[in-house]
């Protein structure tokens, strides 16, 4: 199977982790040779319920045995997309009522700075360095990463980068911004926090000048963090809220929620201002529903702040310079990415998923399924420390 991976589907770097995947289970993945492998990533975040949850899996086949894709986006009224919708409203404050479904992260945030610029007339994006939206042009327009966008050149223009939690950095945002667009917690940048109440000062200098902000919670929201949404940690509000990843329960999905007020723009001057075929698709909307169903009726929000704890009393080594982030959303720093480099391939060979970061090579995610057990964490952080330990002896 790996000549015809390697040959006929695309690769995004020369050397890819190429498991072999038979199946996947609970906090478990398992290869061709029927070997186990703890995930301490939850495909990259996206898999809060871990691996073929029950009721995930029971809402997926339900729908369908109803029916699939039946009209574009907009058109039909389809419960699963409805109730959906409705409960992420009850769950929101009450001016994030009106929610656009679509069909990954990257694409809500193309529908949010398309929102923002419709709202405000204005055409100027202010961004954060460092920052991740995702890969599509407009996404990787706000990326605040040079390396990653200089062979894609021209994209969008009028975008401007700030540095997270550089209050300085908030006097250029002005009465020409139409929206301001952050991370409430920076994933490729490390996992980084905002501090000193800087999520509540960028919120204020947006409404003195009239711009809106744009939350990007694809990564720490649907319960990563100990709350639905990580922004509730931080007493601000977005004008537009992002989300995907683990909203879809293990399925493709992304959603951008405004104010009725906001979102109604969507559909004049032009009509048909943001569009999509498979946005909403029902099969994913009944798979999302059960996820965040599942989520918010049970005690797994306040599980994972215990869990957090525990991660952190138990990663404590000489090559374990710091950990980073919120709830089950954590990285930790070792000395160099050499030694992160050999820790995460080395731990896959001993049946433990771990993964890198997109910007700080030193940095080692961690972000199991919310559904992993205290024990599956001991295990798995054991083998942390052991191959650290292994690591350390090797240097000395």
């Amino acid at each position: 199977m790996k000549p015809d991976f390697l040959k006929y589907q695309a690769q995004t770097t020369a050397h890819p982790l190429a498991m072999e995947i038979s199946h996947a289970n609970g906090s478990f993945i398992y290869d061709t040779k029927n070997k186990p492998y703890l995930d301490f990533v939850a495909g990259v975040s996206a898999c809060p319920l871990g691996h073929n949850h029950p009721k995930v899996v029971n809402a997926i086949k339900e729908q369908l045995d109803k029916y699939m894709h039946v009209m574009v986006y907009g058109e039909y009224i389809q419960k699963p997309a409805v109730e959906l919708t409705k409960l992420l409203a009850s769950k929101l404050p009450i001016t994030l009522e009106k929610t656009y479904l679509t069909n990954s992260g990257t694409e809500a945030i193309e529908g949010a700075l398309k929102l923002a610029k419709r709202a405000t007339g204005r055409s100027e994006i202010i961004a954060a360095q460092n920052a991740y939206h995702g890969n599509t042009m407009g996404s990787m327009s706000v990326m605040g990463y040079e390396e990653r966008k200089q062979a894609f050149r021209p994209l969008i223009p009028e975008v401007r980068f700030i540095t997270f939690n550089d209050e300085e950095d908030l006097n250029r945002i002005t009465e020409k911004t139409a929206g301001v667009i952050l991370e409430t917690i920076q994933g490729g940048a490390g996992f980084l926090e905002p501090k000193n109440d800087y999520l509540e000062k960028v919120r204020k200098k947006c409404n003195d000048v009239g711009a809106l902000l744009i939350l990007d919670e694809i990564q720490p929201g649907i319960g990563r963090t100990g709350k639905l949404f990580g922004f509730q940690h931080y007493n601000c509000t977005p004008d537009i809220l992002v989300t995907g990843k683990g909203l879809g329960g293990g399925m493709p999905i992304g959603a951008f929620t405004a104010s009725g007020k906001l979102m109604d723009l969507l559909m004049e001057n032009p009509k048909l201002g943001h569009i999509t075929t498979f946005g909403g698709h029902p099969v994913i909307a009944a798979s999302a529903l059960a996820t965040l169903k599942e989520i918010t009726e049970s005690n797994l929000m306040v599980e994972v702040l215990e869990k957090e704890k525990l991660f952190k009393s138990l990663l404590v080594h000489p090559l374990i310079k710091e950990i980073r982030g919120k709830g089950l959303m954590l990285a930790f720093i070792t000395p160099s990415a050499e030694i992160t480099n050999k820790l995460i391939l080395k731990c896959q060979d001993a049946g433990l998923i771990l993964f890198w970061l997109l910007f700080e090579p030193k940095a080692v995610r961690i972000t199991p399924p919310l559904t992993i057990s205290n024990d599956e964490i001991k295990y798995g952080c054991k083998i942390i420390i052991d191959i650290l330990d292994e690591i350390l002896r090797q240097n000395k």
